[in-house]
């Protein structure tokens, strides 16, 4: 998915994260979720990731017959599209991919996630970093033949500050001067946003922000499309064009059959000039048989989650090119720090020795995953771990750890303090959650009575909204920045499902979100990643690695873990 859900970029961390409620399969690199993406270089010298494999195709001529049919038409696989294909509008994730072809941002990230300019030419920031100028594109176009201009981004900025917009972009952390005076209707326009002439536009801010350049770049709406009739305070009239997109991207919105497909044709407009491949459709599939699909020739491109079995049948395909590779998210497992039998470190650090995580990861991901030990995927350019307490499962230092924290064998053999038995009630979503037995075991071998408990998604959203849980299986969606995936753990930060709380981790998160300077960024990120571990606020369970397989006649796709396939839509083209 492209920007996650309610509140965007801050919260794609946090309720709206869970359980890869975002993922959008065969979308983008990691098979099975896609969101908007951060970073900017892996540090090679700390990554401890698993092994990358890909396997060429050997044998053209062994393509399906549905395959080789195809000489102008790209298909890639989507799960379940709402209809909703306005950028900053959507709920649902895969609408998300949806628009990635017909809306084209400012900035956009490369594969290595660094920030690298799509319909802006370039961009200045200002000395003191809080004022970015934007420089577009004279060729920008939209699909109408209509130019990109400033006024275009203007508008696109105030639309996300009207009192009426409530959707997944959460423009207030961009912080822009005089833009919560606008929403509150103590101002008739922003004022630090300023139209220098058609092509430049000056933003400026309150306050120095890493992620206020992909904020502020993001996909830009025509203001003669989408603003002829906008008035403060209503918005509803946009519905009407959710059907209707008109967009600078590599493609045009053709046609939506629900439970079907998305059809688009290739923009004659595009400023990198037309795509190479005329027809594009994004296949509505069902994840049990998306295999079958690409083995059929239905899909020219899908994304499945690591096993052997996968990687063995599609390794069997002759006419596939094959990549095996992490992904960028992880998952966990929450911890309620509110709990009074969780608010003492020690008793959270005898958690993580007492769990054997590497049991886990073997049985889930089967030589396809390894133990997470930081806050962030092995594919970031933040990943650093070294310094860092790895927690290997061990019984004995648990139980030391609880024996120094007042937990003592009682009664049945469960531990108590006070009166309290140590029990834990374990939230999942997941009928076939692999934590559920080992956990058990572990944890009633060193006296914790471990007792879970599987719902539906809504009950557990709810449960953690009010903090009605001791532990909860979640994982994050695809990463976009080093500080979605800590910011949630500020005191302060009303989304903080697991109510931690430490001042150095405070002082840290705001100055890694303080400074655009990314070598100091990368120390900021470490000391934090050491003082977690020092202090846990959580269980850390896994990072996985994912299977693309991509058609063999397909040439000029190069899925990647901040854009997926959307950076190469313009270069695809099938061999004759």
């Amino acid at each position: 998915m492209k920007k996650g859900m309610k509140k965007g970029i801050s919260s794609l961390i946090g309720l709206i994260m869970l359980l890869l409620l975002l993922s959008a399969c065969a979308l983008n690199s990691s098979g099975d979720d896609e969101t908007k993406k951060s970073g900017q270089k892996t540090n090679d010298a700390t990554v401890n990731k698993a092994e990358e494999k890909s396997y060429k195709a050997t044998d053209l001529s062994a393509l399906p017959d549905k395959t080789k049919a195809r000489k102008d038409t790209f298909v890639a696989g989507i799960s379940a599209p709402g209809g909703v294909f306005l950028p900053y509008f959507y709920e649902n994730g895969w609408d998300g991919n949806a628009t990635t072809p017909i809306f084209s941002p400012l900035v956009d990230l490369d594969k290595e996630g660094k920030p690298v300019p799509i319909l802006a030419d370039s961009w200045d920031t200002s000395k003191d970093q809080m004022t970015y100028t934007f420089n577009l594109r004279k060729n920008a176009k939209y699909s109408d033949g209509s130019p990109v201009t400033a006024d275009d981004v203007a508008f696109t900025l105030t639309l996300l500050h009207d009192p009426a917009y409530n959707g997944y972009q959460d423009i207030s952390l961009a912080a822009i001067k005089g833009g919560k005076e606008y929403k509150e209707g103590k101002a008739e326009s922003i004022e630090g946003i300023k139209v220098l002439d058609e092509q430049r536009i000056e933003i400026s801010t309150e306050k120095v922000n890493a992620k206020a350049l992909l904020i502020l770049g993001g996909q830009v709406l025509s203001k003669a499309y989408y603003g002829k009739d906008y008035e403060y305070g209503k918005l509803d009239y946009l519905k009407e064009l959710y059907s209707k997109p008109l967009g600078a991207g590599p493609y045009v919105f053709s046609k939506y059959i629900p439970g079907q497909e998305i059809r688009y044709t290739a923009n004659d407009n595009y400023y990198k000039g037309k795509p190479k491949t005329e027809n594009l459709i994004y296949k509505i599939i069902d994840k049990a048989t998306s295999l079958q699909q690409f083995e059929t020739g239905e899909l020219d491109y899908a994304g499945f989650p690591a096993d052997d079995d996968t990687v063995g049948q599609l390794e069997s395909l002759k006419f596939a090119n094959v990549q095996v590779a992490p992904v960028n998210d992880y998952g966990l497992i929450y911890v309620n720090n509110t709990r009074p039998q969780f608010k003492d470190k020690e008793v959270r650090q005898a958690l993580l020795y007492g769990m054997d995580r590497q049991k886990i990861v073997d049985v889930r991901f089967k030589g396809f995953g390894q133990v997470a030990d930081v806050p962030v995927s092995p594919v970031s350019w933040a990943y650093n771990n070294e310094g860092v307490t790895q927690y290997e499962f061990d019984a004995g230092k648990a139980k030391k750890l609880l024996d120094k924290a007042g937990w003592k064998i009682g009664k049945n053999g469960i531990r108590e303090k006070d009166g309290v038995q140590l029990k834990i009630r374990y939230l999942t979503a997941d009928a076939e959650d692999a934590a559920i037995p080992i956990a058990k075991e572990n944890y009633s071998d060193i006296g914790i009575k471990f007792e879970p408990e599987i719902t539906d998604f809504n009950a557990l959203v709810s449960k953690l909204t009010a903090k009605d849980y001791d532990f909860a299986a979640v994982s994050t969606s695809q990463i976009l920045d080093p500080s979605d995936t800590v910011e949630e753990l500020a005191s302060n930060n009303p989304n903080n499902y697991v109510g931690y709380s430490n001042p150095k981790v405070d002082k840290l998160i705001q100055e890694g979100l303080g400074t655009l300077d990314i070598d100091k960024r990368k120390e900021l990120y470490h000391e934090l990643y050491k003082e977690f571990t020092q202090d846990p606020p959580y269980i850390l369970i896994h990072y996985r690695q994912s299977a693309r397989a991509i058609s063999g006649q397909i040439e000029g796709l190069v899925p990647d873990n901040y854009t997926g396939i959307g950076s190469s839509l313009p270069n695809i083209s099938i061999k004759k």
